[in-house]
């Protein structure tokens, strides 16, 4: 039987009644394409905030630690918080390596950052780079240019520790081996006069501060620290004492303390590193003060004594100076050995008529 009724036509599918277009419109597709990226929008929005907080954070915690470089005036920098670590300041300031330092960076530039501590109201102090603040003042009041009128620094704000305000000056001069042991002894000294600091005991300060040096480093700064603090200023060329020597001298008169007196006196009448080096050696050569540089010569004529220079010994006595080293001077050339000769002799017969 056919399934189409009498007027030609079959009966109507279900899912053709069902079937209706739904196409999106041009209103409908430019809604839902803003909807779209209004969400986007939002989204990436929440998420840069998101980042530039975390940013802000970590900028602030890096600043308070001391991490990021800013310009900060000249002027605005105090130095006298701490002690330096150069004992001759002045010296330094006018030395030839000042120059070298104030033409490096009138060609290239400050290449590495000083680093102070906020004190408040914009101010600083120094804690590290004095060399390199103070060629860019040096430059400033020479030039008068705005380039050398700010200084690249680290800022550490907040609480800082006393303690690690020494340890972090005397870290780079101590990495680059560029303090005397007088120097660094002179430090912990400092240290032990300051009033913020707990700790009294130069000694103990030196174990502190100078935590990252070897044992026998730390026990040598520990002889300089006694010996300027027995010496005072009759030491008056403190640089200039080696470090055997310096060793020799304190372990002298921590045997027999009675003796400092004597050769604090003596020391005063120094006019020069050499002559300061010479009363010390005599001393601990012999510690009898009659056999000192300028005092009864007849003994003075017996005197023997030994000394280190690096790894060479020297025995001096009259009319003699051995030099017992590692070196072969039968390999040195003669010409090379005799100019090295003629410059100690030139040293040794100094100011002499």
């Amino acid at each position: 039987m056919s399934g189409k009724n009498k007027f030609g036509f079959g009966p109507i599918e279900e899912t053709d009644l069902n079937k209706r277009r739904r196409d999106v419109g041009p209103m409908g597709a430019a809604v839902r394409e803003t909807a779209h990226s209004v969400n986007e929008s939002t989204e990436s929005l929440v998420e840069q905030r998101r980042q530039n907080a975390a940013d802000a954070k970590a900028w602030r915690q890096a600043r308070g630690e001391g991490l990021v470089m800013v310009r900060v005036p000249v002027d605005r920098i105090a130095m006298d918080d701490l002690p330096r670590d150069r004992l001759d300041l002045e010296g330094v300031a006018a030395s030839d390596e000042m120059e070298e330092l104030k033409a490096s960076i009138r060609a290239r530039g400050q290449k590495e950052p000083v680093e102070v501590f906020a004190t408040g109201a914009g101010r600083y102090q120094l804690k590290k780079g004095w060399r390199r603040l103070t060629a860019l003042r040096q430059l400033y009041q020479e030039t008068g240019d705005p380039a050398f009128g700010t200084v690249v620094a680290r800022v550490t704000e907040g609480e800082v520790s006393r303690i690690d305000l020494y340890i972090d000056m005397v870290e780079e001069n101590v990495i680059r081996e560029d303090l005397s042991f007088a120097e660094m002894a002179q430090v912990a000294l400092a240290a032990a006069r300051d009033q913020g600091l707990a700790e009294t005991d130069a000694e103990a300060l030196v174990g502190r501060i100078y935590a990252s040096l070897h044992k026998m480093k730390r026990s040598y700064i520990r002889s300089f620290v006694f010996l300027l603090s027995e010496l005072g200023p009759a030491l008056r060329f403190p640089k200039a004492v080696s470090r055997n020597l310096g060793v020799e001298v304190a372990r002298s008169l921590q045997a027999d303390p009675g003796r400092t007196a004597v050769l604090r006196a003596r020391l005063t009448e120094a006019g020069s590193p050499e002559a300061q080096t010479a009363l010390l050696t005599a001393f601990v050569a012999d510690p009898d003060p009659a056999v000192l540089p300028g005092r009864d010569p007849k003994r003075q004529k017996s005197v023997k004594y030994e000394f280190h220079v690096g790894d060479s010994k020297v025995t001096a006595r009259r009319g003699e100076c051995r030099i017992l080293s590692r070196t072969d001077f039968s390999s040195v050339d003669r010409l090379r050995l005799e100019r090295a000769i003629e410059a100690f002799e030139a040293v040794l017969y100094e100011g002499d008529t």
